[in-house]
């Protein structure tokens, strides 16, 4: 199999790592702290925050549009809107990165607690009572609701 020599990339992992430089075909491959794959981006500190930043804004994005382009915010519909093209967003490979870290979390749960806001009956509500009435569902940790 011939490989792109352009393409190739050299990420090192761990603390006591001698950082060699490796070449193929006699060239010298660059080094990078991180690298996307398929949607997923991998660092060479193995976490996830990187991924939830882009997660976050892809998932802000969407919801910016729903929010510019829906007049009538009525609960099932702004529900299913949320589902279709926001979550998704929130929940690609959160296998792959399980999201380790609060600040992470919280990040994604932004987007949650400004879609329940953006629907009119809701908006005076607590964000828990929200979320119960919206019947989300996931656990509670330090009065955080977390996705799961």
């Amino acid at each position: 199999m011939l490989f792109n020599v352009d393409k190739c990339k050299v990420m090192h992992f761990g603390h006591n790592n001698l950082m060699m430089d490796y070449t193929l075909d006699g060239k010298v491959l660059d080094v990078v702290r991180e690298e996307k794959d398929l949607g997923v981006v991998l660092s060479n500190d193995l976490k996830a925050s990187r991924q939830c930043i882009q997660a976050h804004s892809k998932a802000n994005s969407m919801l910016g549009v729903i929010n510019c382009s829906i007049v009538y915010k009525a609960a099932d519909i702004m529900l299913s809107l949320y589902k279709s093209l926001v979550r998704p967003h929130l929940e690609y490979c959160t296998v792959a990165s399980s999201h380790h870290y609060v600040k992470d979390k919280e990040l994604l749960e932004r987007v949650q607690g400004m879609f329940s806001r953006m629907i009119p009956e809701l908006k005076a509500l607590s964000y828990p009572e929200r979320l119960s009435r919206l019947n989300f569902y996931g656990h509670w940790k330090k009065d955080v609701f977390m996705l799961t």
